[in-house]
């Protein structure tokens, strides 16, 4: 009697998708290389890609990876996070300041500072450019830290669903 030999189908890593659901390390840096984000060295992130967690640019270079590849991506300035807007650059009355956080707050250049959407149902982060002593207002850039920059992002995919 001949034996049965089982079909010898290869194992095949399951591939990033539109709408996948990853668990992956990854670090961004700009120009000068300094890291902006980086989890290789804590917990890795999980995101379900085309929910705007990643840029649509940094996301189109995870399509097609395998699970268990580690990729070194450069992107050309203002391809990740887009232009620097100037029109982003606003001063903020501190009155509305006082309004939303800690009225005795003293504001320092740098300092990021979390803002409300007008819906209420989300937030969105402006850096601190300009305090003027005795000025009713600060200066707040309300851009991406890395856009108009050119950008390394570097990826391990640990996982795909």
């Amino acid at each position: 009697m001949p034996t049965l030999e089982p079909s010898a189908q290869p194992i095949v890593s399951p591939v990033v998708q539109a709408g996948s659901f990853l668990t992956l390390h990854y670090r961004m840096a700009g120009s000068d290389g300094g890291a902006i984000i980086d989890t290789f060295g804590g917990k890795p992130a999980t995101l379900s890609l085309g929910t705007g967690e990643l840029s649509p640019a940094l996301e189109q270079r995870l399509l097609g990876l395998p699970e268990g590849a580690r990729q070194t991506f450069e992107l050309a300035a203002g391809e990740a996070f887009g232009e620097r807007n100037p029109e982003l650059v606003q001063w903020v009355a501190r009155k509305l300041l006082n309004e939303l956080g800690d009225p005795g707050e003293h504001y320092q250049v740098g300092d990021v500072v979390q803002f409300p959407t007008p819906d209420g149902l989300g937030q969105y982060a402006g850096a601190v450019q300009q305090v003027k002593p005795g000025s009713d207002a600060v200066q707040f850039d309300f851009n991406h830290p890395l856009a108009g920059q050119p950008v390394v992002f570097e990826v391990q995919v640990i996982g795909i669903l």
